[in-house]
């Protein structure tokens, strides 16, 4: 398993206006195989709906646009070690 660190950043309210708070920046831990099943389980878990093309890159690192009743979310993950022991 792989801890990543997921950078939830809030773009839209639930009517469309953007966030402009200073505070639209949350960090959350989560844990999974790879980024694919991190990204999956994460939007799944916050009952969310991915928007467009998860963008992956080198180092299991993504980016994705999510929706959720809140609004509009870019989230970024990046492994937070390379392994994870239990």
């Amino acid at each position: 398993m792989i801890r990543f660190t997921i950078e939830e950043r809030h773009l839209t309210d639930g009517d469309g206006r953007p966030i402009t708070a200073a505070n639209a920046v949350a960090f959350h831990s989560f844990e999974a195989a790879t980024v694919d099943d991190a990204v999956r389980l994460y939007v799944h878990r916050d009952d969310a709906q991915l928007i467009g093309t998860v963008l992956k890159f080198p180092g299991f690192q993504a980016v994705a646009t999510i929706r959720k009743a809140s609004g509009v979310y870019t989230l970024q993950f990046t492994p937070a070690s390379q392994g994870y022991v239990l």
